[in-house]
């Protein structure tokens, strides 16, 4: 067989482009450390970049939701901190003045200062905020829960943040638990409360219950947030001597906005402790010099301690749950790279 020049050169030509296209391959490989740059140079890697893109993606946004719950919930554990010890002040004072051995008429009315200093105080602490959201209000992060006669003006929602595909945690604690006991057994169990709905049947069904409640009695308009310029804590105010729970709020003005009632529910059994009540009651016998009084509140202050406590628990359980979480995704995410 006769092979022309014409033909040899050619094929030593293409021979030439393709070396010279390979080597430019090989070169941009090297230069940006990466095998495949397009999904013509393996179709199959190039589908496993693009889903480990995609899965990255997923698990930095996790991350993030993980870190902003985590504030959220260290917040809230450092205000139960802050809130139990209170408590355990009080009932020192209590204690100190529970008998005649040590204590007068006198000393009782200079205790009852402090024990009002220590409802004030945890008025503020009820109405902490991780910045513009508030720590207690449940769902209506925006809305102060506690006024200064401690009614609750949130509701008893649980914001589920999305930490892993599936998986949902509780990223905060509505202070109708905490603060007035709703949803507490004495078993220490806490019953579940109202969720962030995780598809559109439940979050009709969540809208259909709320309506069928809200049809029954017509609210007036929501007051507003605590003020920073609120009246310090005045036993002289009559109307302030007994802090008013959700059942004597909603029997006291049946047409006004009583926002407890959308934490009641017949499922969640209220045998925890008014927390504001116990102080206020407490403040209240020592102005009267009544000793039965105050020492009646010690066991309601021990349970009131306990409340608090079991819900710092609860935050801690789910701060741990989260820290284990991040470590996972953040193996993941080294894995991935």
């Amino acid at each position: 067989m006769r092979i022309a020049d014409k033909m040899s050169f050619e094929q030593v030509n293409s021979n030439l482009s393709k070396n010279r296209s390979e080597m430019a391959q090989l070169q941009n490989q090297a230069a940006t450390q990466k095998r495949v740059t397009k999904p013509s140079d393996d179709p199959v890697a190039a589908a496993r970049v693009l889903a480990s893109r995609v899965e990255l993606s997923g698990t930095k946004q996790y991350l993030k939701n993980l870190d902003f719950a985590r504030s959220f919930l260290e917040a809230t554990d450092q205000s139960l901190g802050e809130l139990t010890d209170q408590l355990i002040r009080a009932k020192e004072l209590a204690l100190s003045q529970a008998n005649d051995a040590g204590s007068n008429e006198l000393s009782r009315d200079v205790v009852a200062t402090e024990i009002e200093q220590i409802y004030n105080q945890m008025v503020q602490i009820s109405n902490r905020q991780q910045g513009d959201r508030y720590l207690f209000s449940g769902f209506r992060t925006t809305t102060s829960p506690f006024d200064i006669d401690g009614h609750y003006y949130g509701d008893r929602g649980e914001m589920m943040i999305h930490v892993d595909k599936g998986s949902f945690l509780a990223m905060n604690l509505p202070g109708a638990k905490v603060f007035l006991g709703e949803g507490l057994s004495k078993d220490g169990i806490t019953h579940g409360s109202q969720r962030q709905a995780r598809t559109i049947e439940e979050f009709v069904n969540q809208r259909g219950l709320e309506e069928g409640r809200e049809n029954s009695e017509a609210p007036e308009e929501m007051p507003e947030s605590f003020a920073s310029d609120q009246k310090p804590f005045d036993r002289t105010d009559e109307r302030r001597t007994q802090i008013r729970g959700p059942d004597s709020l909603k029997s006291e003005n049946k047409n006004s906005y009583s926002r407890q009632e959308s934490i009641k529910d017949s499922s969640l059994p209220q045998n925890g402790i008014n927390i504001f009540d116990v102080v206020s009651r407490l403040s209240t016998s020592l102005r009267a010099n009544d000793k039965g009084g105050v020492q009646d509140a010690l066991e309601a202050l021990d349970a009131a301690t306990s409340q608090v406590v079991m819900a710092r628990s609860q935050v801690g359980s789910r701060v741990m749950t989260l820290n284990s979480a991040m470590e996972t995704l953040q193996k993941s995410k080294v894995d991935s790279n």
